[in-house]
């Protein structure tokens, strides 16, 4: 493996985009433990703690990179960003000058993302005024959370917290455009990273102080290693579909039909939807969790990770996020066009519109299929929690996002060592011959 990570410190622009995207995690992390003025973190660390991880302040502040239990200036984390998003995007589909924004190049998408960052603050407003007033609830209650509540406090956690989240999308933004990419993924994949240490020490010391057994060691390990294959195996898989191009003529030589293949990706919108899905049903049970109200407590008992009415719910939205995000990027009627053009067509198919809905028919079989193994991941964790007491610190949500976070950005990398004539991580040196196999990164199959 020297050889691979030599040929990274031999590309100029490789090596300072990834020097600039481990500076701006590390401003991140050093943000999470800024605690907002007039709070008591130790206090706030035992609630969040008391919780346990598959709770929702739990799930919280994993997504927030521990950053509630610090009850620091970064609690919101990522989220509201993300949730701007899904609204944004949603609204794309269903208003006609936003879809035309969206297809008006890059002037456009400038224009949606300037709208998804005003999102994004309102909805980092409402979120802090909701966690200003569960805070002060705490406080009430005995844990002494808040030294002086009042109107005051509110409104310098509604800026404070509004303010964390503004500069967590700005370094997001940044980590994307000059660092390796995925910058909103990164920051929530650094998060879930930096508690692995903790979970760990936790899960051996059985939560409660008590050494855990052997062979539940044995079985978590087990469990994790093979969820991890096979989120790798399906995040690789695809569907190929065969590709005969006709013969053509170039100047006064013919040229037979070559044959290639059209991939399709089970899994083409890769950990979009339970982002979307966790970050839409984290946001009415925060609101049921800090209301105070009795029918909203009771609601946000039903949105819990062990209930099978959460995970009913987590599966629908899987399936709708996945579907959505794979019309987004993926379009059967324009790759038709493009292979009529080309020449090419699916033997046994007509080209043309014949073509596009054989496409269509294909990716909705496999889009399903990912979907569902999306949620299997997902909901694992929660089931053995729930029905064998097997002390599992990391959800599966989390699981799936670090591992597949970590594809994308070992396909990143990948990306810049080809473009300048190096085989990656395969082993080669530059313009040399490959060594070994490559990583392969989950790239998805997009129309050119």
């Amino acid at each position: 493996m020297a050889n691979p990570f030599a040929n990274i410190t031999k590309v100029p622009e490789l090596r300072r985009r990834i020097i600039f995207t481990l500076a701006m995690l590390a401003v991140y992390r050093v943000g999470v433990f800024i605690t907002i003025p007039g709070v008591n973190r130790i206090e706030m660390n035992h609630v969040v703690t008391k919780g346990g991880s598959g709770s929702f302040l739990g799930m919280f502040n994993m997504f927030s990179g521990g950053a509630l239990q610090q009850m620091s200036i970064f609690a919101l984390g990522i989220m509201p960003y993300v949730t701007s998003s899904i609204v944004i995007q949603l609204l794309t589909v269903v208003v006609p000058k936003l879809d035309q924004l969206n297809k008006e190049g890059e002037q456009g998408r400038q224009r949606i993302n300037q709208l998804t960052r005003y999102g994004t603050i309102l909805v980092s407003a409402v979120q802090s005024w909701f966690i200003a007033t569960y805070v002060e609830g705490l406080s009430k209650g005995g844990a002494e959370v808040v030294a002086h509540p009042g109107l005051g406090f509110r409104l310098l956690t509604v800026l404070t917290l509004t303010t964390g989240t503004v500069v967590i999308m700005w370094l997001g933004e940044l980590i994307t455009e000059s660092g390796v990419g995925n910058g909103s993924s990164l920051i929530i994949f650094a998060g879930i990273v930096a508690a692995m240490p903790d979970g760990i020490t936790r899960f051996l010391a059985g939560g409660t102080g008590s050494s855990v057994g052997g062979l539940t060691v044995l079985f978590m390990v087990i469990l994790v290693v093979t969820t991890i294959a096979a989120i790798c195996y399906f995040e690789n898989a695809h569907r190929r579909i065969p590709v005969q191009y006709t013969k053509r003529q170039v100047g006064r030589k013919m040229y037979s039909g070559a044959q290639s293949y059209l991939p399709l990706k089970i899994n083409v919108s890769g950990v979009i939807p339970p982002i979307f899905a966790s970050s839409i049903l984290m946001f009415p049970n925060q609101i049921a969790n800090m209301s105070g109200s009795r029918w909203m407590q009771e609601f946000a008992g039903i949105l819990h990770p062990a209930d099978w009415r959460y995970n009913l719910i987590f599966t629908i939205l899987n399936v709708f996020f996945a579907f959505f995000y794979t019309s987004v990027v993926f379009n059967p009627v324009d790759v038709a066009d493009n292979l009529k053009k080309s020449g090419g067509f699916i033997p046994g198919i007509r080209p043309g519109k014949n073509t596009a809905q054989y496409i269509e028919r294909v990716l909705s079989r496999i889009t399903f299929a990912g979907a569902l193994y999306l949620s299997v991941v997902c909901m694992i964790p929660a089931l053995l929690q729930k029905y064998f007491s097997v002390p599992f610190q990391f959800g599966g949500t989390g699981l799936l996002i670090v591992v597949g976070v970590a594809l994308d950005t070992v396909q990143q990398i990948e990306s810049h060592l080809i473009t300048r004539n190096y085989e990656g991580f395969s082993g080669g040196g530059s313009g040399g011959a490959s060594k070994g196999p490559r990583i392969r990164g989950r790239v998805a199959a997009r129309p050119r």
